[in-house]
């Protein structure tokens, strides 16, 4: 485990003696990427990092509103089927060549290649042909992506998809430099041979250090960029960065120790941002064959007995709201007052009892079933886990602790890991249901529950074909209804995102997304 301290004098004395000529700013995030292939990354912290080394063929602005990208204009036919974006001619690599229309190709071709065994892949399922295409049943030439000339992408749908353009703005729509691709094959994400094509460039990643990105001079909009260097900082520990945030040695913590938002509030009063996030904060649920974890009455019991008010308000200092419900509230093309759980408004000592009986009725017995409760490293993780742990005693369920690494966490759960409870988080990649639903589909690569049922396929299946956006969402709420009674996930919690920033910051706007890409940033001199 990395210790953030050790590493600070270092930092400044790297910078000392360019930083007068140089705008440099240090930035906290959550954790190291797994990976600096935009093809293989899932996490928040690690779309923080591409928002800054690339950009797609639409971006999103200081507000997180979609503003055009590499391409200038666009236009969607009358059906809805197909969309054709326009590139700018001014826009270049880091090493000073053209972005063009069939490096968007590339990017599309690779990342639904199954040998590139992307795990986000299936977000890009609305394409024409693109589930065939990544489950090895079609060419990857069959992929609904075309390219008319060297400034033209053309996109072919399988149905109407309203959050198409949102779409356009993940990192899995993100382009690729073909030549450095094929030249350096799994090593073309190291410092010195990635080129991209965003505001920046990456100079060096240290592990456990820091990621440097420096500006990128072929950048079309790079007369506007005020920072020259940004530094990304890893910490786990959030009261590491707060440290040193304190210190004025970072500008920006991605997020705040919420067991010491008391101390914040009071101490850096319109530094702390706190926003309202699309995001959903909940537990999978797995266990081995034969557990009573594969007993939905079991599953249901624990999710009953947990007190998420207690949680927001003790565990989070009121900076997360207490939810029953996987798809977040304020979503867009959903039924109005979303869909929560059946229990949702009953009291906690009423529920535990039912809670109870539905042990009583699965055949476990008071004191007979331990869990291991799996978290990443934080310490707001950890002190949700300690009180659900508390929370399980009132029902004779006893439960431990299991910290993992926030690099290999999710690899963990990803790549089959055993478990049986573990910590989950989503933010909304669009403002859809379906960004959320899609995640527990048979095969996805987030479904770490290995859960499957042909019903809820049938559902997700039924509404990407269904045009009427009305409907869709009747169809979408019973997929998520089907979830909830299954209990195959918890949902705890609705995100709202936590930050430091600098009062030297500025251009830093709160949104609901959360995004806050350094090229809108300068900071006071």
């Amino acid at each position: 485990m990395f210790r953030p301290f050790l590493y600070s004098g270092l930092l400044l004395s790297v910078f000392s003696g360019f930083a007068q000529a140089e705008t440099v700013i240090n930035r906290g995030n959550d954790t190291d990427p797994a990976s600096l292939n935009q093809q293989l990354t899932v996490t928040v912290g690690e779309a923080r990092l591409f928002s800054d080394l690339y950009q797609g063929l639409l971006t999103e602005d200081a507000k997180g509103t979609i503003i055009p990208g590499v391409a200038e204009t666009w236009e969607v036919s009358p059906d809805g089927i197909t969309y054709i974006f326009h590139l700018r001619k001014n826009a270049k690599w880091s090493n000073g060549d053209p972005v063009t229309a069939q490096d968007f190709l590339f990017a599309f071709r690779r990342i639904m290649d199954p040998a590139t065994a992307a795990p986000y892949a299936n977000v890009l399922f609305p394409i024409k042909n693109a589930e065939a295409v990544a489950t090895g049943k079609m060419p990857k030439e069959q992929l609904g992506v075309d390219t008319p000339d060297d400034y033209t992408v053309k996109f072919t749908l399988k149905a109407p998809t309203p959050y198409f353009l949102q779409l356009m703005t993940h990192h899995t729509a993100l382009p690729l430099h073909r030549k450095s691709v094929e030249k350096y094959g799994e090593k073309f994400t190291t410092p010195g041979n990635l080129v991209t094509n965003g505001a920046y460039q990456l100079i060096s990643f240290v592990p456990n250090d820091k990621i440097t990105m420096k500006k990128n001079p072929y950048y079309y909009n790079a007369d506007k960029v005020k920072i020259d260097v940004v530094n990304w900082l890893p910490f786990e520990d959030r009261s590491a960065c707060m440290r040193r945030f304190e210190a004025k040695e970072v500008q920006t913590c991605s997020d705040v120790p919420a067991e010491q938002m008391d101390y914040v509030r009071k101490t850096f009063g319109s530094q702390l941002h706190i926003a309202p996030q699309l995001g959903s904060y909940f537990l999978d649920i797995k266990g081995k064959d034969g557990s009573p974890l594969k007993d939905a009455r079991v599953r249901r019991a624990i999710s009953m007995v947990i007190d998420r008010e207690f949680i927001a308000r003790e565990v989070w200092r009121g900076t997360m709201l207490p939810s029953y419900s996987f798809v977040p509230p304020g979503i867009d093309n959903y039924i109005s007052g979303g869909v929560k759980q059946t229990y949702a408004n009953e009291d906690i000592l009423d529920r535990e009892d039912k809670a109870k009986t539905l042990l009583q009725e699965a055949g476990v017995t008071p004191d007979s079933l331990t869990l291991e409760l799996y978290y990443n490293t934080s310490e707001n993780h950890k002190n949700v886990m300690a009180a659900i742990a508390d929370m399980l005693k009132n029902i004779g369920i006893k439960a431990k602790l299991n910290e993992m690494e926030g690099t290999t966490y999710f690899n963990y759960l990803r790549e089959g890991g055993d478990f049986n409870l573990a910590r989950d988080g989503w933010i909304a990649d669009y403002s859809d249901p379906q960004s959320y639903l899609f995640l527990y589909k048979t095969g996805s690569s987030f479904n770490y529950p290995k859960w499957s049922d042909k019903a809820y396929d049938a559902l997700l299946d039924q509404a990407s074909v269904t045009a009427d956006l009305k409907a869709r969402a009747v169809i979408l709420a019973d997929a998520e209804r089907l979830l909830l009674r299954e209990q195959v996930i918890i949902p705890l919690l609705t995100y709202a995102s936590r930050a430091l920033v600098s009062d030297q910051v500025e251009g830093w706007q709160d949104n609901i997304k959360d995004v806050h890409a350094t090229q809108w940033l300068s900071l006071k001199q």
